[in-house]
């Protein structure tokens, strides 16, 4: 799957829901209602089937977290309610970062219509109520689901944002519209320190649960992270690049510039940078660069297909 960029262009546009008083909502599909008992996708704590009356409040919880809102179609496209499914399963596994909003386009076309869906399946990540990225068409397997919200996780911690939706009831009904989200305890500390600007303390925070689980992959990338922020505050770019221009293998200024490329979203340019400083080195220096990138491929998150990459072309600059 190809990598993208998570921006906010603009808040989506729900005039095409609002439908006179006197036009019913869309009849349900003959299996029931996505919301119903038994009729819709949305199994997991963190899915929910998104209907007309419901959507408002879907879209508006991506004020908390990222909500990824996937379209599909029963009738028209089985394998897309299945990759709606599995959307709902991985989504599961992150614990509230991120809520799936099943859309049945059947059952719910005037959803499909305000929001200008030309396919099924297509998923679309909203945060803060607009679309964070282009729709992504077609159907993904897990493990290039988790690949996304993997990047998307790393760029809303870099970012500090920290929030979690609440579990929901179970098959996909919403709780309590009023409560206040849940944070997994075990990272609330360094998520509050990240969201206060506090980069020392969410390193420290970050390094706890590490010494304390060193199997505990989030915290690890979460640490990973926070001590990228932290070697680049108060560092100005033009500066950095410049001396790094000036001195090609000098080891510190070329993994300065290479976090800076990491915050900004550069992924690549930063682990290209610093394989070819791997290339370049030798001795210490080359040790250095090679310790380095590998805390980058850590914050970013090893399933990530960028730093699978990267560490193909690693191993090639060492061997």
């Amino acid at each position: 799957m190809s990598q993208q960029p998570f921006s906010r262009p603009g808040a989506i546009d729900l005039s095409g829901l609002r439908r006179p008083a006197s036009q019913p909502a869309a009849a349900p599909s003959a299996g029931g209602s996505p919301a119903s008992a038994g009729g819709g996708a949305a199994t997991g704590a963190y899915s929910v089937d998104v209907t007309e009356q419901s959507f408002q409040t879907v879209i508006e919880s991506s004020m908390t977290a990222p909500v990824v809102l996937v379209f599909h179609s029963p009738t028209q496209s089985p394998e897309s309610s299945t990759f709606a499914r599995d959307v709902a399963a991985v989504a599961d596994e992150y614990e509230g970062r991120y809520l799936a909003g099943l859309v049945d386009v059947d059952a719910s076309p005037q959803i499909a219509q305000a929001m200008q869906i030309p396919q099924v399946p297509l998923m679309l990540v909203i945060i803060d109520g607009r679309p964070a990225s282009q729709p992504i068409p077609g159907a993904l397997s897990q493990d290039e689901l988790r690949t996304l919200f993997n990047q998307l996780g790393q760029q809303l911690t870099a970012q500090g944002i920290a929030g979690r939706h609440q579990p929901l009831a179970s098959g996909g009904a919403q709780g309590d519209e009023n409560a206040e989200p849940e944070m997994d305890p075990r990272y609330a500390a360094a998520q509050d320190a990240l969201a206060a600007n506090d980069i020392d303390l969410a390193v420290a925070e970050y390094q706890k649960l590490v010494d304390a689980n060193p199997a505990d992959v989030e915290a690890a990338g979460g640490l990973a992270m926070a001590q990228v922020l932290r070697r680049v505050q108060d560092v100005d770019l033009n500066s950095a690049r410049e001396a790094a221009a000036q001195a090609p293998d000098d080891v510190e200024a070329q993994t300065l510039v290479a976090d800076l490329d990491l915050t900004g979203g550069h992924v690549d340019d930063a682990f290209n940078r610093l394989v070819e400083l791997v290339r370049r080195t030798s001795g210490d220096d080359r040790d250095k660069a090679r310790t380095h990138l590998l805390g980058l491929f850590a914050a970013v998150g090893n399933e990530d297909s960028r730093v699978i990459r990267g560490r193909q072309n690693l191993a090639s600059a060492l061997f």
